[in-house]
């Protein structure tokens, strides 16, 4: 990482070359070519788009993952200008930057995704922390799902350079599903699920018993993500409500990875979980008001508007 100081959150994940197309009339038969009359090109992946919420609100903050030799230029200058310190990203020489195309008309979004040099972040993440070229930082929040059989070790690793930690794993059912996991994200101090992944996890149906029961597994935090919604977590042992403000929504992609980085930068600046909560929901809601999951994110002065707006 440039400079000495540690950083503020260093964010581990997947790294993923957005294309996305709008606009088209119908949905093309095989064979058929249909013509978008929107497009544009983004950063993204949850890694990024947290890093690049938690910098909009002014932390400092640095990216770990991986991205292709040439294709990734692009990606870093991007994270550069997003003020996110690329210093620790790979570039592969065996694979492409990883490519998710969205593609939709009227009624109809399909994905189509290569997760190209994505596939090295585990032998990544591992040499970094046995060659002691892990970067320093205060905190380290997990945008990714490691292999279950090394998370223990991951995070007491983690743990041990004196960094608090967070995870969100994404929907990867056999993760969620994995007694070995669960066990180990005791040693995280924060779990960002969605609704669908704590219910996987816990195998209840109502926000405030996943939380319960995530409690009494012993996870110290959890922060749910309800979607449109807003969220839930527990203080002082009571289940709180967040509800989104409603929002012209044009595009909802990454709004659960703006929810982390809105509640990470309240936590980390002491706040308690339903100061949290309101953070996360008014920048995951507010980071739909444009497409993709980076250029509607708020500034620090939308988002305690929108905060007092709420109550």
């Amino acid at each position: 990482m440039s400079g000495t100081r540690p950083l503020d959150v260093l964010v581990i994940g997947d790294l993923f070359l957005d294309l996305v197309m709008s606009g088209f009339e119908s949905w093309p038969n095989p064979g058929e070519e249909a013509f978008a009359l929107g497009f544009f090109r983004e950063a993204g992946g949850g890694a990024a788009i947290t890093a690049a919420g938690l910098a909009k609100l002014g932390a400092r903050v640095g990216v770990l993952g991986a991205v292709g030799a040439v294709d990734g230029e692009w990606f870093l200058a991007r994270l550069a200008s997003l003020g996110v310190d690329g210093t620790a990203v790979r570039r592969s020489v065996k694979e492409p930057t990883a490519v998710t195309v969205s593609v939709s008309g009227a009624a109809e979004r399909a994905y189509f995704t290569y997760m190209g040099a994505n596939r090295e972040l585990p032998e990544l993440l591992r040499a970094s922390l046995a060659e002691g070229s892990f970067p320093a930082a205060r905190h380290v929040h997990l945008a990714c799902a490691p292999a279950p059989n090394e998370l223990l070790a991951l995070l007491r690793a983690i743990a041990n350079r004196g960094s608090t930690i967070s995870m969100d794993v994404g929907w990867h059912p056999d993760w969620l599903a994995n007694p070995t996991a669960k066990g180990a994200l005791q040693q995280a101090d924060i779990f960002f699920p969605n609704e669908r992944e704590a219910a996987l996890v816990t195998a209840a149906t109502d926000p405030a018993r996943m939380l319960e029961l995530l409690q009494d597994a012993g996870l110290p935090l959890v922060a749910l993500k309800l979607g449109a919604q807003g969220g839930a977590v527990l203080s002082k042992g009571h289940p709180v409500f967040q509800k989104s403000k409603a929002i012209n929504s044009v595009d909802t992609t990454g709004a659960g990875d703006c929810f982390d980085a809105g509640f990470l930068d309240a936590w980390l600046r002491g706040e308690d979980p339903a100061k949290c909560l309101e953070a996360g929901v008014a920048c995951g809601a507010l980071s739909t008001r444009a497409p993709g999951g980076i250029s509607a994110f708020p500034t620090r002065e939308e988002l305690d508007t929108a905060i007092c707006r709420a109550k």
